[in-house]
């Protein structure tokens, strides 16, 4: 590989755990390469995670109008909603992250390749990635990281017409606000959209494979979550299957089987949310012992694959297909890959998880349900936010927090919240499972009044019988 231009580590994908892998590995001392065949940010940034939050934000200022005179402001005349400035915000905030990462990138001398990437065999000890794009060039590493991510899974027959049938990313840049909707899977992005279209004013419903929407979360969580969109007036089938989607002059009609009973629901739009695969084709890794299950790529707790010197993270690794998870799992693969010994392994319990609908949904370790599975011996808190002072002054005490502890250790084992910031709170259950804090520890820690953090507090009391205020 004399006339190759080489480094210490080449990434392919520059997403969230792309990128951040790149600066960590430029912060050790390595002389670090980033492959990106579109954007830099990736999915989440252009396409998920940023954008749909701005899209979010725009839907609860949009039914926070509507609920202003319970705190005593009039507004007279006409609310509007004008989806082109809604959908240009969401995409101007997503360019300027993307700019973002290119200056980080940068600042971290990190050296950044356009292009389409492909394992080309090693040789010398190095591995040779070939770059094709503008221009064809050869890249050579004695570590090659694949961070390529994933998209959303088709249905055969089922597929996403970009028209009347939406995949998330026509989903995210609607032309025209539809009079009526339906959301094929109830996972975080189904549901995020089923909850920024129905406060837009549309006529939402939701068609769930499995018994309960939501199957991620605890039981009692995605419970009152779908009592919560029902309220709001989103029609939920569960256990219910798609059969066929079939376009008309006015829409879509779906045939679907709800508990064995056919049923037609005609709709103007059809969202697929059912989830996502790996991006895994086109890589070269035919020629290599890396190892694909079911259009994800296996890795150990330090993402190596299968084959030396070839590690995987984010996405194209499986489940749980978020953007913290991939950032967090690509600095375990440098500081592994750069030799520091206090690296741990990646751990898929201790991952947060947050859904951003309204009532927001978040969550870390295991449910109850899994933690009986396990043979663990629990104790049980919850504390509703109808007895939160916070909650009730922002007019928005709907909602639990519950904590699940190990009964003989004191471990929190997990902990699951439904209702207002709740993405905001979790990571404070997270830090707590990293430090391997016991029931004592969060019984002892104060908690400021008045915060919606004192609900977290509350549930831990409640799982030792010694709630305050509930």
């Amino acid at each position: 590989m004399a006339n190759t231009q080489n480094f210490d580590v080449i990434v392919i994908g520059g997403g969230p755990g792309g990128y951040v892998a790149a600066i960590r590995a430029a912060q050790l001392g390595l002389s670090a390469c980033v492959v990106e065949r579109e954007h830099l940010g990736g999915i989440c940034l252009n396409w998920g995670c940023i954008p749909t939050k701005a899209l979010l934000r725009a839907a609860e200022l949009r039914h926070n109008l509507d609920h202003l005179e319970e705190y005593g402001i009039e507004v007279t005349g006409d609310i509007s909603v004008n989806i082109d400035k809604v959908v240009k915000r969401s995409r101007k905030v997503a360019s300027r992250l993307s700019a973002g990462v290119a200056h980080l990138l940068k600042k971290n001398k990190v050296h950044v390749v356009s292009g389409t990437a492909s394992i080309a065999g090693k040789q010398a000890g190095k591995w040779a990635v070939a770059v094709a794009g503008d221009t064809s060039e050869t890249l050579g590493a004695k570590h090659v990281i694949i961070a390529t991510g994933a998209r959303a899974r088709q249905l055969p027959k089922l597929e996403s017409n970009g028209t009347s049938i939406l995949s998330y990313k026509e989903a995210m840049v609607p032309k025209s606000i539809p009079k009526s909707l339906l959301v094929v899977g109830s996972g975080a992005i189904g549901i995020e959209f089923a909850s920024f279209y129905r406060d837009m004013g549309v006529e939402v419903t939701v068609v769930e494979a499995l018994d309960r929407i939501l199957n991620a979360e605890d039981e009692e969580v995605s419970a009152a979550a779908h009592k919560a969109f029902e309220k709001r007036g989103m029609k939920i089938h569960v256990s219910a299957s798609l059969k066929s989607l079939t376009e008309t002059k006015s829409g879509v009609d779906a045939a679907v089987e709800i508990k064995g009973k056919q049923q037609t629901i005609s709709v103007e739009k059809v969202i697929m949310a059912v989830g996502i695969v790996g991006n895994t084709e086109g890589l070269g890794l035919e020629s290599t012992k890396v190892k694909i299950d079911r259009g994800h790529i296996e890795t150990d707790s330090l993402m190596r694959t299968a084959e030396a010197g070839i590690y995987a993270i984010g996405d194209v690794t499986g489940a749980p297909w978020l953007a913290h998870k991939a950032s967090h799992e690509g600095i375990i693969c440098i500081e592994a890959i750069a030799g520091l010994k206090d690296v741990h392994g990646f751990r898929a319990e201790q991952v947060p998880g947050c859904t951003y609908c309204r009532p927001q949904i978040a969550s870390v370790g295991l449910t109850e349900a899994q933690a009986k599975a396990q043979k663990y011996d629990v104790k049980v808190g919850r504390f509703p936010f109808i007895g939160n002072g916070k909650a009730i002054a922002l007019g928005d005490d709907e909602g639990f927090i519950k904590t699940v502890f190990d009964a003989k250790t004191g471990a929190l084992l997990g902990a699951h919240m439904i209702g207002p910031e709740v993405t905001e709170l979790i990571q404070g259950y997270a830090i707590a499972q990293t430090l391997e804090t016991t029931e004592t520890e969060l019984m002892h820690t104060i908690f400021p009044h008045p915060t919606l953090s004192e609900a977290m507090h509350e549930a831990v009391l409640d799982a030792y019988g010694r709630a305050i205020h509930f």
